[in-house]
């Protein structure tokens, strides 16, 4: 009877030890890296009641028979919290992992000694539990080396490689047939503006915005610019280009010129055309609405973004009789540009205005494309609406952003 009680208790034992160490320990490469770090996986210990107030320790050794160092690792998380690395799957609620990235020296406790690539590690994982127990893990083996392609980013490799093909079909269609661009009532009134500063005699001022070059809005005001300086020079129309910024006033003036040289009018074209106003917001505002009191252009063309100068500039022209054109893509200046001026470009209009003045394939067939990819993206954004009320997510999570 004695004999059996002690079996009886030394079962016991051995299951309440075994329900308290780690199990399913396995070490790896660190997933979507570029080398010097392992992972450490173990299964989540649903047995214990209070899993918070268990401390983990995960030691590494360079040989299977130790000695094993306190390693330096991030905190062990479950696999969930990492979906791009380990997916969506139910079992990555039952994993906890850790990343490994060197150990601690014997003899000197604040150095650390990284982990190396192309070298076996030795780990294992010991719980320590409140009352004072320690239950070391099985050991498990790994090596570390440097992953040439980050499999999180997997979606957007595909999605980026589709809309670059759409774009690639559209212009290949551009250079065959005339794509479709739905009218822009402002840049259709353009060579009108223009028209009218020819007949009147007057000139036609340009303002890029306080944005400087490596804006896209900029970018966009400029390559209006190109088309705006070729029409004056074909009208023999004094044309200025008001600066707040050197290096796009070096810009403008490489553009003016380019475009008076393919007007076939070089002739025409002077370097004081374009100017440098001033480089702070207000004292540019009022250096332009000084012009536009004293020399009254009859347009007045507004392109890039803007801020609060944006309805001083407006009321002043709106106020000289001009023809006013503005385009920006800053929401917050729209209301004032839509209820001043003749014509406005809202937000994506400014940019798709260089293909729909040059008609150029390329510019068209990249424009529409764009506009395809745009199409796509928002049929996707309602049918993953649709799903995910369903408690449905596969298109959330092929969209998400790892």
């Amino acid at each position: 009877m004695r004999y059996f009680l002690c079996c009886i208790t030394l079962v016991l034992c051995a299951a309440q030890v075994y329900a308290q160490q780690p199990t399913g320990v396995k070490a790896e490469d660190t997933p979507n890296d570029s080398g010097g770090s392992i992972t450490v996986i173990w299964d989540y210990p649903e047995s214990y009641e209070k899993i918070e107030q268990i401390r983990y320790v995960i030691y590494v050794s360079e040989s299977e028979n130790g000695p094993f160092h306190a390693a330096k690792y991030d905190a062990a998380n479950l696999q969930s919290t990492d979906p791009g690395t380990f997916g969506h799957g139910e079992e990555t609620y039952k994993k906890i992992f850790a990343k490994v990235s060197a150990y601690i020296v014997p003899t000197d406790p604040p150095e650390r000694i990284a982990i190396e690539n192309h070298k076996t590690y030795y780990v294992q994982v010991t719980a320590h539990l409140p009352s004072g127990g320690s239950f070391p893990s099985a050991i498990a083996s790994a090596e570390a080396y440097q992953n040439f392609f980050n499999q999180a980013k997997t979606n957007n490799f595909v999605i980026g490689t589709i809309f670059s093909l759409i774009i690639l079909i559209s212009i290949f269609l551009a250079q065959k047939r005339e794509l479709f661009i739905r009218r822009i009532a402002g840049l259709e009134a353009l060579d009108e503006a223009l028209g009218r500063a020819t007949e009147m005699g007057k000139p036609v001022l340009f303002a890029h915005g306080l944005h400087p070059m490596g804006s896209v809005s900029t970018i966009a005001a400029i390559n209006v610019l190109s088309r705006v300086a070729q029409r004056t020079a074909e009208f023999n129309t004094e044309l200025r280009v008001a600066n707040n910024d050197p290096v796009v006033m070096a810009v403008s003036q490489e553009v003016v010129k380019e475009s008076y040289l393919n007007a076939g009018r070089p002739d025409a074209y002077s370097e004081d055309s374009v100017f440098m106003v001033a480089t702070e917001q207000f004292s540019y505002a009022a250096a332009l609405d000084g012009m536009m009191v004293r020399d009254r252009p009859a347009t007045n063309i507004m392109m890039g973004y803007f801020y609060a100068e944006s309805l001083l500039l407006a009321e002043t022209g709106a106020s000289t009789g001009a023809i006013q054109i503005a385009g920006t893509d800053s929401y917050t200046q729209l209301p004032f540009f839509i209820t001043t001026c003749d014509y406005t470009l809202m937000g994506e209009e400014l940019y798709a205005a260089s293909a729909y003045l040059a008609r150029e394939p390329r510019l068209l067939g990249s424009l529409k494309g764009q506009d395809i990819g745009k199409a796509a993206l928002l049929i996707v954004m309602i049918l993953g609406t649709l799903l995910a009320t369903l408690e449905i997510q596969t298109l959330t999570h092929i969209f998400a952003a790892y």
